[in-house]
């Protein structure tokens, strides 16, 4: 019943009443430790901030399931810790992985520095049809910051990285940067899935090939599903 996190198309199921499913989108969110990575996770998965949180540990992900363009989308978002003693354990993670969510923090010009770098790693890892978010964290410490916004546009536009400024703490921006991220990704997707069904009818099925993957286990409750942390080791909130 495990679905390997690759956005095919799953077959849609509808468990105890709770909305069908028609995508699963494998998410990593990655960049230097203490960016904010956790935090900008927890904003998005459950509306919360934690002020007493530490360096990730390994990995962890959270879900959330939304719609967008009539599509029901789970998102399953990977947290990877920075820590250079955990990258060969995290580069694993980003097999399967759609989009990356690449985040500094605006008052720490090295973890900009290091974008590049980091662009550098989902490349050689990920699918070379990675849609990839550059994000700004911390953009409520205006007096702190050390990275012009004009910096970080011109990288993205370079690297072909959508871009946005966002704050975990007050939750600007949060919401809207996965959303976009998220919106690209299904248009990718349903772009893939479009030239696969004309292929195959160029071919003389007429189409008839559906993209249908196997089931998979929806966790049943509201909407907004957060599910079980699971990690390598410990971590935190």
């Amino acid at each position: 019943m495990n679905q390997e996190m690759n956005g095919v198309d799953v077959e849609r199921i509808q468990e105890n009443g709770h909305e069908k499913i028609d995508y699963v989108f494998k998410v990593v969110v990655i960049g230097d430790s203490a960016v904010g990575k956790t935090q900008i996770l927890s904003r998005f998965a459950k509306n919360e901030f934690c002020f007493d949180s530490k360096s990730t540990i390994g990995v962890e992900f959270q879900t959330r399931t939304v719609t967008i363009n009539g599509k029901v989308i789970k998102a399953q978002i990977w947290d990877t810790a920075g820590q250079e003693r955990y990258r060969a354990v995290t580069s694993a993670y980003y097999r399967g992985a759609l989009g990356a969510m690449l985040v500094y923090d605006i008052t720490k010009r090295q973890s900009f520095d290091h974008v590049a770098r980091w662009v550098e790693e989902l490349r050689a890892h990920a699918d070379n049809s990675i849609v990839i978010m550059l994000i700004g964290n911390k953009a409520d410490l205006v007096d702190l910051r050390a990275v012009p916004t004009e910096d970080a546009v011109e990288f993205a536009e370079d690297q072909g990285l959508f871009f946005s400024e966002t704050s975990a703490l007050n939750g600007e921006n949060v919401e809207s940067a996965f959303f976009q991220l998220l919106e690209e990704i299904n248009r990718a997707v349903s772009k893939k899935a479009l030239e696969f069904t004309n292929g195959n009818a160029n071919h003389g099925d007429h189409g008839s090939v559906s993209l249908k993957g196997s089931k998979i286990d929806v966790i049943s409750g509201p909407e907004l599903e957060i599910s079980e942390m699971k990690k390598l080791s410990s971590c935190s909130c």
